[in-house]
Parts: C-alpha cells; structure tokens; sequence
C-alpha cells in the first residue's frame, strides 16, 4: 500500500529525535542485537553528519554535465535502524544536486513497524511503499522501479552515505551509453563506531566457485595503465549488487530482476553475468563514493529460508535467447580472464585449516607468499585448490600441488 504523507516537510526540518527515540536501545540491551552493528553509536549521529571527503583530487576540479536526467532512488528495507535509513535518505538530499533526484522511493519489505517508513513519508521527495508480505530484495527493488518515475534508476541500500558529488559521475557515463550499469566506490563505514573510511580505488569486483562475491585487486599492469588517468571508469567483472545506476529501460529491457528469485544473495552475481553477456557493460567510477556499513552477518531471516531453492528458469532462457545474448564461456574468456576455471585436474578445494587458523595470501597477488589467518569461511583468499599436476622438474614424477587460488592471480607452493 502507497502512504501519502499529509504535510511535507524539508529534511532540515524533520524532527530526527522524536523518529529515533521510539526504537531506542534501553539501558542493559545489547546494542548490536536489532542490527548485528552498534545502534546505540548509530543512534548518536546527526542525520546530515559530515564524512571525509575521500575522493581523488582529481574529481574535485572536474565539471560535470549540467543536461543530465533526474533519477529515482530506490532503497528497499526490513527492520533497518531508524538512525542508518533517515541518513541514507538525508545525504541523498543533502549530497545531490536537487535537480538530479526527482523522487526517494522507500520499499519496506514487511518491516515489524509499519512506522519506520511511513514517518519518513513527509520529507520532501520521499514516497513510501510498503509491502503487505515479506516479498525478498528482488521482488522489492522491482516494485520500487516499476513504480519510479525518472528515466534512470540509482539502487542503494539502507545503510548508505553518500559522498560529495556522488551522483553527477553516474548519471553522466549513463547518459553517454544507455547499456552502462555503474557503480561508485564503496567507502566502509565501520559497524562497531560507524567511523567513515575510504576504500582503495584498485579494486574490482569479482566472485568465487562458491558463488561468493569477493573484491579484486587490480593487477599491476592494471595499475600501471591507469597511472595516467587515475579517475578513468573501471570495467568490472561483477557490481557488489547493493549501489548502481543503471537507465530504466534498459532495467526493464535486460529482464529487471529474477522474480522467482526468492533468497537474499546471488542477485548481484545475476545481473552482472546479464549486463556483461546481453551487450551491456558494468563499471567502477572512482569520483563517486558512497559509505556503506558491512556486518558480519544479518539481523533478518529471509523469506523462503536460505537453503537452496530450485524453480522453473524456461523464462529467462527464453530472454537469453531473444537478447542475443553470449554464452558464459564468452564472460570468462573476455570478461573475467583473470578467474581460474577448475578443471579435470583439480581433486579437492576448501579451506586448509589448523585450529581457528587458515592458510591464507594476506593480500599478496602475485609472489605466491602466503601465511595463516583467523578462519572467515568466506573463501576468496582462504580457498587453496589441490590439483595433480605433471611437474617435469621431477622426472616426470606426477606432484601434488596446492594453487591459491587468490583475489588476482593464482601463486604456487608446495
């Protein structure tokens, strides 16, 4: 159901203590059951609170086009902390010229109070739906873009703040090229202090064989070719999935998202084989930044569970299919040549564990150093494989052989 707010007020003026004061966290409650981050250090920030400027000097003399569309933000939520949504609502507003956003789309999945979402209602530019079930991130977003109004469509999540201008950097590479899908640099707002911190700009994103998103280091040559224009786009492999821009026609061309698509997770993998294989592109723009708080885990169950789920895909195959669009086989090859595809050779994966301590690359690309590390069980740069391979410096003797496989390249050891 669509909540009208009866008076509309300018985020300035919205009264951020009697919102917050209602779920408030009582002396003795544990701060980070609600939301599995520190709401009681949520709860003390100002809404419109400053954060450090983090981009590269750069963009701060760059002129952005003054002819770009408006956009609808859309930001689908469940039970999030009053504190983290009103600031991602307020430095939308705060931090975007008002000409560029024409609507703030809030989709509360089912929240427990009705009244986390409908409060915000009477800020200017905000409209809140709400749904009457728990329907999931996909089905969520779907709604809130169906519903948008503008010609291009800016996801976030809820527990985002946007940097100094965020917004003109992707709304320009779309307005160049409707088949661009871009996103900003995600800073990290930490979840214990919620201090602000600037993410490196040589990332990229990619994934692992368990399906698990991960972070990319650039590889040097990467690093060099960029040394000229460090602001350049950045082609990704793969979006986190939580922030991007992306033309509403296109959304709605490339198929917007999976409806069957019932589990939190996996969306952004998705769209990202979709964009890259259907004819579209996925890029990083380093003078955009947007914080995001990461936890190590979810405060929310999610509707149908989270085991694995199996439907009928006859639909999407048949959108492939009238896309034109390329085999994965093309992705990897042209899209993401830098993942080890595991072969017939490779007799086991997973974590080499002792005690809580896993092998782990500490962040070396390249060298094959590797040392241990407190167990994540997220894979990325933990995930050794065991391969038997033929290795002639020893006769001819077939050798057992241990190839991390981390963020970039793979280093051998014995």
């Amino acid at each position: 159901s669509l909540t009208i707010p009866m008076a509309v007020v300018r985020w300035q003026d919205f009264d951020q203590d009697l919102y917050l004061g209602a779920t408030a966290v009582r002396p003795g409650q544990d701060p980070y059951a609600r939301n599995k981050f520190n709401q009681v250090e949520s709860d003390k920030l100002r809404m419109d609170r400053s954060v450090p400027d983090t981009r590269h000097d750069h963009c701060r003399h760059k002129q952005w086009r003054t002819d770009l569309s408006a956009s609808s933000v859309v930001i689908t939520f469940h039970n999030e902390a009053r504190s983290a949504l009103l600031r991602t609502v307020v430095s939308v507003l705060k931090k975007s010229p008002p000409h560029l956003v024409k609507e703030i789309i809030l989709v509360d999945d089912y929240s427990d109070n009705p009244e986390d979402g409908a409060l915000l209602g009477k800020i200017e530019k905000v409209r809140v739906l709400r749904n009457d079930r728990r329907e999931g991130l996909m089905r969520s977003r779907v709604r809130g873009a169906d519903a948008a109004t503008a010609s291009v469509l800016t996801f976030l999540d809820s527990h985002c703040e946007c940097n100094e201008h965020w917004l003109e950097p992707l709304l320009e590479r779309v307005a160049e090229d409707k088949t661009r899908v871009v996103s900003p640099i995600i800073d990290v707002i930490n979840m214990d202090n919620f201090q602000y911190v600037g993410a490196s700009a040589d990332l990229k994103g990619g994934f692992d064989w368990n399906l698990v998103f991960k972070w990319d280091y650039m590889t040097l040559e990467q690093r060099r070719a960029r040394q000229g224009n460090p602001i350049a786009p950045i082609k990704t492999p793969m979006i986190a999935g939580g922030l991007f821009v992306m033309d509403k026609n296109y959304f709605e061309e490339l198929g917007k998202y999976d409806m069957m698509m019932d589990v939190w997770g996996g969306e952004n993998l998705e769209i990202s084989f979709r964009v890259w294989q259907c004819g579209g592109s996925l890029e990083i723009i380093p003078c955009s930044r947007v914080g995001h708080v990461f936890r190590k885990q979810h405060p929310y169950t999610f509707p149908g569970g989270s085991g694995t789920v199996f439907a009928s895909i006859q639909s999407r195959l048949e959108m492939k299919k009238r896309l034109g669009c390329k085999p994965f086989k093309w992705y990897l090859e042209n899209v993401y040549p830098e993942l080890r595809v595991p072969d017939h050779q490779d007799i086991a994966f997973g974590a080499l564990q002792q005690g809580q301590n896993c092998l782990d690359t500490l962040g070396h690309f390249a060298d094959g150093v590797v040392g241990v590390y407190e167990c994540h069980n997220a894979g990325g740069n933990q995930v050794p494989i065991q391969s038997k391979v033929l290795n002639s410096l020893m006769s001819g003797v077939a050798a057992e052989h241990w190839v991390m496989d981390s963020a970039v390249t793979l280093g051998q050891f014995k």
